[in-house]
């Protein structure tokens, strides 16, 4: 978290998160539209099902390292940040479960009275 003398950190622009997660999904599928690369040849140049790569352009699956490091040789677009956005995605939808949220105020209660 950045912090600067007298300004509210909730105030700082890196320190905000997105309303929505961003699916690496969302960011790919973006990219791939405007280079004008159907998804049925990208499939193939990379060597996954049509179907998982749809899948995963339309958020309904993660992005592993390996369908990152391909997407890295095939597009160009570097693999870290791919996991990097699937990791900040996947943290913020778990930061927004209601059965984790209950289980970590229950871990925090207890580990208070310690």
């Amino acid at each position: 978290m950045i912090k600067l003398k007298g300004v509210d950190p909730q105030m700082i622009a890196n320190n905000l998160t997105p309303f929505k997660p961003t699916h690496p999904g969302e960011v790919l599928k973006d990219e791939i539209e405007s280079r004008g690369i159907s998804q049925r040849k990208l499939s193939k140049q990379i060597g996954y099902s049509y179907t998982v790569l749809n899948e995963i352009l339309n958020c309904k699956r993660v992005v592993n390292t390996e369908f990152a490091l391909l997407i890295e040789a095939a597009l160009g677009i570097d693999a870290k940040i791919l996991i990097r956005l699937q990791n900040d995605y996947n943290l913020q939808v778990a930061r927004k479960d209601k059965k984790l949220i209950d289980r970590f105020n229950a871990i925090r209660k207890a580990c208070a009275a310690l």
